[in-house]
């Protein structure tokens, strides 16, 4: 429809409306497990449902960028068996472009356990085809080319360190807007830090990073400031109910952006994934990075009342309806653990 197509007035189209995105990162099948709590250790108990879902922090965040309407390439690894070959179907069937997923033989494709439990996770990642990716598979010729022409590129942590440093180098190199999703936490080389444009923790993520506490407003304001001086980007920092603090550089004011309001919390799975996606989707548009959070914030809004990490990201018109309709501090949002 073509009000579809119709950008809110804070919110618009600047540059291309399909740009280009890479993301290197993990593929994972997810075995969602649903209970009224999660278990304590030694405890079994009895679940109430059981999903065997395609997830993966990369391929969560190509799947969001895909449906919020940018071309998406995917680098990553998954193994010779079934659920290889499942999430790259789901994948294609999104429009991700797959050709540069490599296929492991004799190795097992990553897998994801996941407790779902009163609206909140738990999630226990097992690496397996995700934790072959090198940096000699991102100097693939082929690759070297997708990255240099990115408008965009979106890195994780669910890969070996080498890899990750290796597409951010190049990719900054070239131009590219770098977005690093530092999940799960790790102590991070300089080269890595130093390549990226925009690195999005949650409030655990961003402690475990700076080695600082992050308990009230001050030590998180502080934090953020420690890791831009770090890597010499913007940090943007998910909150959860609590939206996100935007800091654009070293020593700029941090700005609050509220969360949205879009219905109750069904599966927190992936909502910082799609934060992340959303994000680089609408900076490669063009838009100013606090802009481009709320857009990301009215992303991660929605994709949290729907079941599954990639089924529940939302649409571009989705988002565009939301956002339009303007953006309210939410009870029902939760702060990123997903897979």
């Amino acid at each position: 429809m073509e009000e579809d197509r119709v950008a809110p007035d804070a919110y618009v189209e600047k540059g291309n409306s399909s740009p280009k995105i890479v993301v290197v990162g993990s593929l994972n099948m997810d075995i969602v497990m649903e209970s009224d709590q999660a278990p304590e250790q030694g405890e079994t108990l009895l679940g109430s449902g059981m999903h065997l879902l395609p997830g993966g922090k990369g391929a969560n965040q190509a799947v969001a960028a895909a449906r919020l309407g940018a071309y998406v390439s995917m680098i990553g690894a998954v193994g010779d068996d079934s659920f290889g070959a499942e999430m790259l179907d789901a994948l294609e069937q999104e429009g991700v472009e797959v050709s540069r997923v490599l296929r492991r033989a004799k190795t097992p494709s990553g897998a994801a356990s996941i407790w779902l439990a009163g609206g909140d996770n738990r999630i226990l990642v097992y690496p397996g085809a995700n934790g072959t990716l090198g940096a000699e598979d991102i100097d693939a010729p082929e690759n070297v080319r997708l990255l240099q022409e990115a408008d965009a590129v979106l890195i994780q942590l669910e890969i070996p360190l080498d890899a990750a440093v290796r597409a951010a180098t190049i990719a900054r190199e070239a131009g590219a807007i770098v977005v690093l999703n530092p999940a799960p936490a790790a102590a991070l080389p300089e080269a890595l830090l130093r390549s990226a444009s925009v690195l999005t923790p949650n409030r655990g993520e961003l402690a475990a990073l700076v080695e600082a506490s992050t308990s009230d407003e001050t030590r998180l304001k502080e934090a953020a400031q420690k890791l831009a001086a770090a890597s010499g980007g913007a940090v943007v920092t998910t909150l959860g109910e609590a939206g996100a603090l935007v800091l654009e550089r070293q020593g700029g004011t941090a700005e609050q952006v509220p969360a949205a309001q879009a219905g109750p919390v069904v599966d927190t799975t992936g909502a910082g994934d799609c934060f992340s996606a959303a994000l680089a989707v609408a900076l490669a548009r063009g838009n100013a990075l606090p802009e481009a959070a709320r857009y990301a914030a009215c992303a991660a809004a929605l994709a949290v009342t729907r079941l599954g990490a990639q089924g529940g990201m939302p649409t571009e018109a989705d988002v565009r309806r939301l956002y339009s309709a303007g953006s309210t501090p939410s009870a029902d949002s939760a702060e990123d653990s997903g897979a």
